[in-house]
């Protein structure tokens, strides 16, 4: 017996497993344990802040603002939980995984293991832009690859092409983040 998925459907149906859907939305990268563990870390922390600074205050504001803090740190807290889940099992990756071979510059017959740290270096490289372009970030993930590219065998110059590939693409597609 073989790991290797015997038929499209069975791979199809493998990455949709990883695609980590909302339960209610059905949005794709989705980390349900990352967003309450943040969600609840985050209100945890704000409402003793926000209680600390009211009874510090001596004011009626302490319970109110506790209320507050709260929910902004819940908010807080879930989106930076899902943002970790998705740094640990990245969404993207799955589409990659299955429409790399369709691009201009993968060599035909190459494994995708040779190209998924340069799709996930892109991928975090545009999580943390901070909306800067790709040309002004490659010099340091350039710096980064030999450190990043794993058991990859692609040298700097064949892995270029998917990195800014997965960056232009997360950039483009990523709620919040402006096209380039």
């Amino acid at each position: 017996m073989t790991n290797k998925k015997d038929t499209r459907s069975d791979v199809v149906k493998e990455n949709e497993k990883k695609a980590n859907r909302d339960p209610v939305s059905g949005e794709v990268g989705m980390h349900a344990v990352g967003t309450g563990l943040g969600a609840a870390v985050g209100g945890t922390a704000a409402a003793g802040a926000a209680m600390a600074a009211g009874a510090t205050m001596g004011s009626a504001a302490g319970p109110a603002g506790a209320i507050i803090g709260a929910a902004v740190g819940a908010v807080i807290g879930a989106d930076a939980g899902n943002a970790i889940g998705e740094k640990v099992n990245p969404t993207q990756l799955v589409w990659w995984e299955e429409n790399y071979s369709t691009r201009p510059y993968v060599r035909p017959g190459e494994d995708f293991a040779q190209y998924e740290p340069a799709y996930r270096s892109g991928l975090e490289a545009a999580r943390k832009s901070k909306g800067k372009d790709f040309q002004s970030l490659a010099p340091s993930i350039e710096n980064n690859w030999n450190l990043d590219r794993g058991d990859s065998q692609l040298e700097w110059d064949d892995a270029r092409p998917a990195v800014e590939d997965a960056f232009q693409s997360y950039v483009k597609f990523k709620p919040g983040m402006d096209a380039r």
